[in-house]
């Protein structure tokens, strides 16, 4: 075996073999649920406010097949404050993006990505006297 040549895992017992390509004989990678470059632009740039303000310090993503996950952090060593998920099987029903509290609450879900961060965003009051 040289050092070009691939190098192909059997499967465990009972599982299907993967999908491979007919020219390279490699493992075709699944499907996963990403962001693209317009989404990953808006969440980057409220990620940037936010870090600039002092709120928001590490994040992480997670791609998965049925998902997309966006999570934020204080601290690198916390559970995430907001998760911004990408969710492609709710696109045409309730929305593909939606924001999601530490608790689990989905604070808003929608089919626009910056109307769905506009949650997360600070809003200034005027107060009156």
């Amino acid at each position: 075996m040289s050092d070009c040549d691939p190098i192909i895992f059997s499967p465990r017992s009972g599982q299907p073999m993967p999908a491979q390509s007919a020219r390279s004989g490699f493992e075709v990678p699944a499907l996963t649920t990403t962001f693209n470059r317009q989404e990953l632009t808006a969440i980057l740039d409220l990620y940037g406010r936010k870090v600039a303000a002092g709120a928001w310090r590490d994040y992480a993503i997670d791609l998965m097949r049925e998902k997309a996950v966006f999570s934020v952090f204080r601290k690198a060593s916390e559970f995430p404050l907001y998760r911004i998920e990408k969710d492609d099987r709710l696109a045409r029903k309730q929305g593909a993006y939606s924001v999601v509290a530490a608790g689990g609450l989905i604070m808003k879900r929608g089919h626009d990505l910056r109307r769905v961060l506009a949650v997360l965003e600070d809003r200034f009051e005027v107060v009156s006297r």
